[in-house]
């Protein structure tokens, strides 16, 4: 079975029999006929990932691959803010008339910094470190930057990446202040793995851990049947992933250069209502 259903069946059933509600709370999220969408959560979950092991992406509900990794390339490689530029719809909904979602996600790694070495955006700087100098504690980046919350259309959910150099591998983490488990959870493990994988090809290392920490890991009331009818879905084995061997500059990937054979997985053809 694939080690990705086992930790997010352990993660749901956490979050509904262990988690606590917001019910007595006035929460910001609506649904779209306006009632509030309410959750129950646990706060600070954290999933460990061995991408030398297996690629970790569920089998008890299809991740939709190549439109995750769609999105991971319009942010930490195009840099970009317009869903326009996306092949999925995942983000209309906080996008302006012009498809802008603001200073927020790829407009955020975009910005040039002034180092001693010179001016990188935060990609660059992690490419550069890793290539020049790997021991560095200090290879990470982060997007939420306070002084320009007023301009994005939704505060970052995965704010921050930290990249670490152990021997010849490559882990990483991924901090995440807010997840709707059932949207949003393996994707984000699925572009971050991916993510992870491409850094470590172009610098000449392995892949490591990828540790995913969520400051809240919430279901929403409207989602609990859903998750205990996924839950109980068969689990198959992790299919095999591909990465392009032949790729050695991180913003020649396209989206042709990733493979998963063999992916079995359950149908679970249940619109999800997203709340806003």
């Amino acid at each position: 079975m694939s080690y990705a259903d086992v930790k997010l069946v352990e993660m749901c059933r956490d979050i509904i029999d262990n988690g606590v509600w917001d019910t007595d709370m006035d929460v910001r999220p609506r649904w779209e006929d306006g009632t509030p969408a309410h959750t129950v959560k646990k706060f600070g979950v954290v999933n460990r990932y061995d991408l030398s092991k297996e690629f970790p992406i569920t089998t008890i509900r299809r991740t939709a691959f190549k439109s995750a990794i769609d999105e991971l390339l319009w942010i930490w490689q195009k840099k970009d803010n317009n869903v326009h530029n996306l092949k999925s719809h995942i983000w209309d909904s906080w996008a302006d008339e012009n498809g802008s979602i603001g200073k927020a996600y790829g407009y955020q790694l975009g910005v040039k910094h002034i180092y001693k070495e010179g001016e990188f955006d935060q990609v660059d700087r992690v490419l550069f470190d890793l290539k020049n100098n790997p021991s560095s504690r200090r290879i990470m980046t982060n997007i939420y930057n306070f002084q320009d919350l007023h301009e994005m259309g939704l505060y970052p959910c995965a704010y921050s990446m930290t990249f670490n150099v152990t021997g010849n591998k490559l882990n990483a983490i991924l901090n995440q202040r807010s997840q709707d488990t059932l949207t949003a959870n393996n994707w984000n493990v699925v572009q971050y793995a991916v993510l992870v994988h491409m850094m470590a090809q172009v610098s000449g290392f392995q892949v490591g851990e990828l540790v995913h920490v969520i400051a809240d890991a919430h279901i929403y009331d409207r989602h609990i049947p859903l998750v205990e009818e996924m839950i109980k879905n068969p689990q198959f084995e992790a299919p095999t992933f591909k990465i392009n061997p032949e790729i050695k500059n991180f913003y020649d990937f396209t989206l042709d250069d990733f493979v998963l054979e063999n992916y079995q997985y359950n149908k679970f053809d249940h619109k999800i209502e997203v709340a806003v």
